[in-house]
């Protein structure tokens, strides 16, 4: 089992995206507490262990069991050029049977923002969910007034699909996210009628 974790390596033009293993605590831990007020707007409230390595080292198992299970694929963002932690990315809530869809979630740390970094990341999980795990959906959520999100997003080939009323606890707060959804097969907007 463990060595299917160890082969997911997804890899960009800049980036290698794979699982977090124990010796990404001190860069991680680093960049979440040098990000933090850059992340909290955005994020569930953190718990109280959350930059700890007892809750880290949980991270790092939750992140084997879910690859295994294929139930999510936690990943991080490593910048080939100097091996620089810059964010994180997670494929969760995979659905099969007549779902095959997904849910994809992402972080970057403040230092990395606005360089492309995320958008590679996407478009490469994007990718391996529809063409390695045959999904038909992937799904993406954020706040409404998250406009640098929002563009990625729309600029990663999602389209808007709708508000869902208090859909996370965002910031110790119920949120109204906007809801996102690529699909493999995207027809929406195009029409048979001639």
């Amino acid at each position: 089992m463990l060595g299917l974790r160890r082969k997911l390596r997804l890899e960009t033009e800049r980036l290698t995206l794979r699982p977090p293993v124990h010796s990404d605590y001190t860069p991680w831990a680093a960049l979440r507490r040098d990000s933090r007020d850059f992340l909290t707007p955005w994020e569930p409230t953190w718990s109280a262990d959350h930059l700890s390595r007892k809750g880290f080292t949980n991270r790092v198992y939750w992140a084997s069991r879910s690859i295994n299970s294929g139930t999510a694929m936690p990943l991080f963002l490593i910048r080939r050029e100097d091996q620089a932690l810059v964010g994180a990315i997670t494929l969760d809530n995979i659905r099969r049977g007549p779902a095959q869809a997904g849910t994809v979630g992402y972080w970057t740390g403040e230092p990395f923002a606005r360089h492309g970094y995320m958008s590679e990341a996407i478009a490469a999980i994007v990718h391996h969910s529809f063409e390695k795990l045959g999904l038909s959906r992937i799904e993406a959520a954020c706040l409404p007034e998250n406009v640098a999100s929002r563009g990625l997003l729309e600029r990663s080939g999602f389209k808007y699909e709708g508000v869902a009323q208090s859909y996370l606890q965002i910031n110790g707060r119920w949120r109204t996210h906007v809801l996102y959804a690529a699909l493999r097969i995207d027809r929406r907007g195009r029409t048979s009628v001639g």
